[in-house]
């Protein structure tokens, strides 16, 4: 199990994310989510995912989300910004890789396997609705991004899909 031991604040180079990711006409909210213990446990049961951050920052317009997540590697943390569009990844980023080989998940060959992926619920556990091949030499890396991907959506569909759905 990794730990994540922090993420960036929302500016800098992870607000030139943001920018990126939203159309020009549209303004992201950037939003907090609070990391209760009870969401803490549950992302460790459902995803083996664990934050030790009070908070967690994301950016929302409509139905439209950012994330940026860092799960381990090998040994690094490796930083992902995750896009996600009514309930779909719309795209996957490595921001900052710092595992020594396996760097090839940066490349659109591979992170456009992620696009209009969804979550499939499998009794307490969850699974992306496609296949991600894997790439050889770069187990873990792939590993580690598949898990934020399914993170990302997971708490996307908690906070924005149940939040436009109340409005």
């Amino acid at each position: 199990m990794a730990l994540l031991v922090g993420v960036m604040p929302a500016s800098g180079r992870d607000g030139d994310f943001a920018s990126r990711v939203f159309a020009a006409s549209a303004s992201p909210q950037i939003k907090t989510l609070w990391l209760n213990t009870e969401l803490k446990n549950e992302l460790v049961s459902r995803f083996d995912y664990q934050l030790s951050l009070l908070r967690l920052r994301y950016w929302q317009a409509d139905q439209r989300s950012a994330w940026i997540l860092e799960e381990v590697g090998k040994e690094q943390p490796i930083t992902f910004g995750i896009v996600i569009e009514s309930d779909k990844i719309v795209s996957v980023e490595v921001l900052v890789y710092r595992e020594s080989r396996g760097d090839e998940i940066q490349y659109p060959f591979f992170t456009d396997q992620f696009i209009q992926a969804y979550l499939e619920e499998r009794g307490d556990r969850y699974r992306l609705s496609q296949n991600i091949d894997g790439i050889t030499g770069a187990t873990l890396s792939v590993r580690a991004m598949k898990k934020v991907a399914k993170v990302a959506l997971f708490l996307h569909q908690r906070e924005v899909s149940t939040s436009v759905n109340e409005s």
